[in-house]
């Protein structure tokens, strides 16, 4: 596959195929003319760059991963602690958009008159001195 059909089907840009490669992530297999060949694996490997970058690994720690072995056995409990993290940080926002969608319905004008509201704020705030 040469570059362009490996963007075009990857949805990742040339450029950034090629700044990939210049770091380890990919590996052409070599060259016709100008262009870059690929080996049609290099799309799965492309999409866990691109679900490890969704979780929130820099590009070098998933380099990182990649050089651990040829087989690309990835490092299973770095990624589970980084799901367990995930999943905390959902939490987090669900219940920041929670407190947000009874902020913007409160029947009390004053949002310290709703009990509901100040029991929310309180164990916002308790949640923020855990942090």
């Amino acid at each position: 596959m040469d570059i362009a059909e490996v963007a075009a089907q990857s949805g990742v840009a040339p450029s950034a195929l090629r700044y990939y490669e210049k770091i380890d992530l990919i590996r052409s297999t070599g060259r016709n003319g100008l262009r870059r060949q690929y080996d049609p694996d290099v799309l799965h490997r492309l999409a866990l760059i691109s679900m490890g970058k969704t979780a929130g690994f820099a590009l070098d720690e998933i380099a990182a991963m990649f050089r651990l072995t040829p087989t690309l056995e990835l490092p299973r409990a770095e990624i589970a602690a980084r799901a367990a993290a995930l999943e905390e940080e959902i939490a987090r926002l669900e219940t920041l958009a929670r407190m947000m969608r009874h902020v913007a319905s409160c029947p009390e004008e004053n949002h310290m008159d709703c009990p509901r509201f100040r029991t929310m704020l309180r164990a916002s705030q308790r949640a923020q001195t855990r942090s």
